[in-house]
């Protein structure tokens, strides 16, 4: 005997590649993509199919899901009961399919949770009243049936659905290389269209969203897209939509009645606290959920004040929550052909309605074949009643009195068999005048049947007739709004910090940190050994922080995330980026349009914005350009360069006043100089700029400090020390000439 007989000898390449695409086919046809005639998944059919053997319609008694699941997997489906039990509790939660095609008893998962469901052995189910119109035609010669897994029982290939329900409910999966994510839509609208493709066959894919414009997803929340990217769309098969949550004001707050398909309402509140938590809505004061049976939805948002942006508040929401959510739409359906595609409305809608009218055909035709077999028997039992004496001679004296009969009146097999079953109770005459009324029924039906089959025209209408009758007796208003709106933008982080004001302080180490208030005493505060002030800037909350280092770069961040000055702070090395020898030197806050004057230690100087310091990039942008031993000095605001001056004090004791108008304003760059220093005792370290500091014209003052002592000198005094630019300005008394900083005030 040969053994090798019993193997098949192929290489592995070739072996490894036919299994894999096996499995992907069944992956594809046979678990994750709907049939476009009944819209479902191998799983979803046999579970409806074998609850409808079970006797669980819509009228009858549930029974646990245990023995419905049983019974899928023994006969049907032999594949995991955990996978197929949660494929049945999908089809019974309302909250997932728009028409749910299981009446589920018990706990069957709630919208916070849809896996939260009890287990099987503790549920009830049976079928809802809407998979009557996947099954009412099933035993009518419309379907093919096949074997199940081990041959022993058969089971339907498809269900003669009445509807499409594979818009009805939508569906998704994931195959091996295709996906597929269709949305649900109502049903009314669906019928509606295929009515009216049915009328116009080349009806365009425009005129069909006419009467089906959008998906109609099971919750109330708003349909944002704009119609024309709805239509592209159904056009092309694939696209995204997006949907938004309901919200109303009661009472001053705000009210969360609806949320997106699939969207848990406490993932919401717990996106929305975990933004209050980090202090980014300061708008909101408090967060709860009063949701229970008659209001599933209903979180309620109370602002902090009445004058708070409601509108503006919430579109913040929608962009940074799951109230607002894009879905993808992918129309990929196993066709009438059995392969995959990826179809337009137009396409699904006509496949759906070749499928209708070749289940109708076949419905008619098996029920034609069953009115003609009935009215042949009737035939022969007609002929037995009009020779009734004979009938009884031949059957009393006869041995065999089948062919006897057969012929001598002609009749067939099946005619004389029904004859010769025929009760005796059943010749009465009233019994005859039933059969000739039956008889001139099913005649008509007969007539009626053959015009509808031979009349194209009759048969759309029947199909019309029916979809119109199904549409009124299941469908409902449309759940989800149509309101064209843009995609919500979140607020900028400036906007969601409540303005309060800070004084930034800077350590000699690079360290930084922001305490509440402008009333602080900067150098008062504890710094770590060998540490000290470097500066300190007033500023608020909702500003940026700009620090610049020894390099002439600038690095900005938000002024609310400094840490607290109860500790020593935060090292900037480790929130940006700068040179490995660099130190930070300086720190300025202000608005966006405010002007500064940036100025050197080596006397050069310039104006620019204080937006043109922001930036980024943790390596910070160049702003000023530093010759080799310049220092920055503490940058000065200027609210009015043309009534604005600018006060430049050198260490030798030298003072000048001009105004800020006399400086260019630049971007970026060195600058001009401000005051003549003699460039040897520049370059040796005798002599720099100690300070600079702006005063209003008419109005200011600037204080001078010179080891302990200080000197405050007032407009009629600066006026005295007022030049041109570039100067060598006039010497102070010669108490103060070896001036170590310089500060405005008054």
């Amino acid at each position: 005997m040969n053994l090798q007989a019993n193997y098949e000898q192929i290489p592995l390449k070739e072996y490894a590649e036919r299994a894999y695409l096996d499995y992907s086919m069944y992956v594809v046809l046979d678990r994750a993509l709907p049939f476009v005639g009944d819209g479902l998944k191998p799983v979803q059919r046999r579970i409806i199919y074998a609850m409808s053997e079970l006797g669980l319609a819509a009228t009858a008694k549930p029974k646990k899901s245990a023995r419905t699941i049983g019974d899928v997997i023994g006969k049907f489906h032999p594949h995991g009961d955990t996978s197929c039990y949660e494929a049945m509790v999908l089809m019974a939660q309302p909250f997932s399919y728009r028409y749910p095609l299981v009446d589920g008893q018990g706990n069957f998962g709630s919208p916070d949770d849809p896996k939260s469901f009890a287990a099987m052995r503790y549920t009830e189910s049976r079928l809802s009243p809407i998979a009557e119109a996947l099954l009412s035609e099933l035993g009518q010669g419309t379907v093919d049936w096949v074997a199940n897994f081990d041959g022993t029982l058969e089971e339907p290939s498809w269900l003669p659905a009445r509807l499409p329900h594979v818009l009805l409910n939508g569906s998704m999966g994931i195959a091996v290389g295709m996906a597929t994510d269709i949305p649900p839509h109502n049903l009314r609208e669906v019928a509606s269209a295929c009515i009216h493709l049915l009328e116009d066959p080349k009806a365009s894919v425009a005129e069909l969203c006419g009467h089906m414009p959008a998906p109609d997803y099971p919750t109330r929340a708003q349909i944002i897209t704009p119609r024309q990217d709805l239509l592209a769309i159904y056009t092309t098969g694939t696209g995204s939509l997006r949907a938004r949550a309901v919200y109303t004001r009661e009472d001053g707050n705000i009210v969360i009645t609806a949320l997106p398909h699939q969207v848990s309402p406490a993932k919401v509140l717990e996106q929305i606290a975990a933004q209050m938590r980090a202090k980014k809505l300061p708008m909101i004061e408090d967060l709860r959920d009063e949701s229970d049976h008659e209001n599933p939805t209903r979180l309620v948002i109370v602002p902090r004040s009445s004058r708070i942006d409601v509108e503006q508040t919430m579109q913040h929401l929608f962009a940074t929550t799951d109230m607002e959510r894009s879905f993808r739409v992918n129309l990929n359906m196993i066709g009438l052909d059995g392969r995959p595609q990826v179809k337009d409305l137009k396409q699904i809608l006509g496949e759906w309605l070749s499928f209708r009218t070749s289940t109708v055909t076949r419905r008619l035709n098996h029920r034609l074949d069953k009115v003609e077999r009935r009215l042949h028997l009737l035939e022969g039992l007609r002929i037995a009643y009009l020779n009734l004496d004979e009938v009884i001679r031949i059957v009393r004296t006869e041995e065999e009195p089948k062919p006897v009969l057969m012929a001598r009146f002609k009749l067939s097999t099946e005619q004389a068999d029904y004859i010769l079953e025929t009760r005796l109770r059943q010749l009465a005459r009233l019994e005859e005048m039933k059969i000739t009324a039956e008889h001139d029924e099913l005649e008509e039906e007969r007539a009626r049947i053959h015009v509808l089959l031979k009349s194209p025209a009759k048969l759309k209408r029947l199909i019309k007739d029916e979809l119109a009758a199904d549409a009124e007796k299941y469908g409902d208003a449309r759940c989800s709004p149509l309101v064209e709106g843009e995609a919500a933008q979140a607020l900028d982080e400036s906007a969601l910090v409540a303005s309060e004001p800070l004084t930034v302080v800077l350590s000699r180490q690079g360290f930084a940190r922001a305490a509440k208030g402008h009333d602080i005493d900067a150098e008062g505060l504890a710094y770590r050994e060998g540490d000290g002030l470097r500066a300190a800037v007033n500023a608020r909350t909702t500003q940026q922080v700009v620090f610049i280092d020894s390099t002439g770069r600038s690095y900005s961040t938000p002024a609310h995330t400094l840490p607290s000055a109860r500790g020593n702070g935060e090292p900037l090395t480790g929130r940006f980026s700068p040179a490995a020898e660099a130190s930070f030197d300086a720190v300025i806050a202000a608005d966006n349009d405010t002007r500064l004057v940036l100025a050197t230690d080596f006397g050069y100087g310039f104006v620019t914005r204080y937006a043109n310091l922001l930036g980024r990039n943790k390596a910070g942008k160049q702003v000023i350009n530093l010759t080799d031993g310049a220092r920055i000095l503490q940058p000065q605001a200027s609210a009015d360069p043309a009534r604005d001056r600018i006060v430049v004090a050198t260490t030798a004791g030298h003072l000048l006043m001009f105004s800020v108008a006399e400086l260019p304003e630049l971007d970026k760059g060195k600058g001009n100089k401000l005051i003549e220093i003699p460039r040897a005792k520049r370059l040796s370290g005798e002599e720099r700029v100690a300070g600079i500091a702006v005063v209003t014209e008419g109005q200011g003052e600037v204080t001078l400090y010179a080891g302990q002592r200080k000197l405050t000198l007032r407009w009629a005094d600066l006026v005295e020390y007022g030049g041109n630019r570039a100067t060598r300005g006039s010497v102070l008394p010669r108490g103060l000439r070896r001036v170590e900083r310089i500060a405005a005030g008054g």
